[in-house]
């Protein structure tokens, strides 16, 4: 594993980083507060004019070829000005990475240019649903062949931005006689089909600015030509493609923890106790070495899988550690970071707050904490 990056990687961090210091983070307390849509879609769209949401796409379909470890240090930056936008831009590379490596040429030249330029404001990964959530094989959503065509129907929840987003990758189940997670197919379809509903935005603690929906198929009728790689073999892409998906959010939680820490260590040399200040004080210093050496460890974590994935080994138990352990000393971080500003972190006038409630869905959503000391047993024990 090389510990230095190329220069490709490193301009690429930069953009980011310059990207979420002058545009997203002085953005993101009105958009935690006000959900100002237009201004979160406008934010999304120059990234993706950037190039920010086709990070490891070919080049001859719009994207910048610049590999997981670019993805990884992209996502942290933006992480630490907008974890909403963060999001949507993981998860919009992630689909397009499906696409990709999925896909055949048609579907890789009509969607891949749309998604890595900005047409489409982001892409939705619709697998979970409300009786499939840490066991997507027990997916109830259908699709029955009747000509050339597939009948959808079924409903997904908890999808990341799905009321703007212009395709979806769909799972839904094509062979209900066989066994669970061998009759699943993975579709394209986009954001417009009719017989395709998309709930109201859930009112969540965190991460407010990212729309999470629930989507209804109802006799949705779409082309044979929308499967996505072979019938019957799409769970397969599910668990693959969600392995990269972790890289992605244990990044996210990366940024959010250095973000949190950086300021509750800005906020104790300045805030001043018993005639010195707080800074000065080594139960404190210890809290702050601490969790700064978590979070080095993280990010040490992350660039291993994204370094594997780039190099096409095998990855997916280091991409569980690396979101296991990055989610988790990202939310402790977030909260020493609140403990360190004392009552002032508990206000909405200090990022902190806002921070800290961003931070805890990382150990929840791409597979929980759990499911992936799961993955990291079952390879373990194998």
């Amino acid at each position: 594993m090389e510990f230095s990056f190329n220069e490709e990687e490193l301009m690429i961090q930069d953009t980011a980083r310059q990207f979420a210091q002058n545009q997203l983070k002085p953005n993101a307390q009105a958009l935690d507060h006000h959900n100002d849509r237009e201004l979160f879609l406008s934010q999304v769209k120059q990234l993706g004019e950037l190039g920010f949401m086709g990070i490891n796409i070919d080049s001859q379909y719009g994207g910048i070829e610049a590999g997981s470890v670019a993805f990884s240090l992209a996502i942290t930056e933006l992480a630490r000005g907008c974890a909403s936008t963060a999001v949507t831009t993981s998860v919009t590379n992630m689909v397009a990475e499906v696409i990709q490596a999925v896909g055949n040429e048609e579907q890789k030249s009509y969607y891949l240019p749309k998604i890595c330029s900005g047409e489409f404001y982001a892409g939705a990964f619709c697998l979970t649903e409300s009786t499939a959530g840490s066991d997507p094989s027990a997916m109830r959503t259908t699709a029955v062949r009747d000509g050339e065509n597939y009948i959808l129907n079924g409903s997904k929840i908890y999808i990341t931005s799905a009321e703007y987003a212009g395709v979806f990758v769909v799972w839904a189940v094509t062979d209900k006689e066989a066994a669970r997670g061998k009759g699943i197919s993975c579709f394209l379809i986009d954001g417009n089909t009719d017989g395709v509903t998309v709930a109201k935005a859930e009112d969540k603690m965190g991460q407010k600015a990212s729309a999470t929906n629930e989507v209804s198929f109802d006799n949705c009728i779409i082309p044979a030509t929308a499967l996505l790689g072979e019938e019957n073999k799409g769970f397969k892409i599910a668990v693959t493609e969600l392995a990269g998906g972790r890289i992605g959010i244990g990044s996210l939680a990366l940024g959010l923890g250095l973000e949190a820490m950086d300021y509750g260590k800005a906020y104790i040399k300045e805030r001043q106790q018993f005639g010195q200040p707080l800074a000065n004080f080594q139960g404190l210093q210890w809290m702050v070495a601490d969790r700064y050496t978590e979070l080095e460890a993280a990010r040490l974590l992350l660039l291993q899988a994204a370094s594997l994935k780039d190099d096409k080994k095998p990855f997916s138990t280091q991409a569980s550690m690396a979101k296991v352990f990055a989610s988790e000393k990202a939310n402790d971080a977030c909260y020493t970071a609140l403990q360190l500003l004392g009552g002032a972190g508990y206000i909405k006038e200090y990022p902190v707050e806002r921070l800290a409630r961003d931070v805890r869905i990382t150990s929840i959503y791409e597979g929980t904490s759990e499911i992936q000391r799961v993955v990291i047993a079952r390879d373990l024990f194998a």
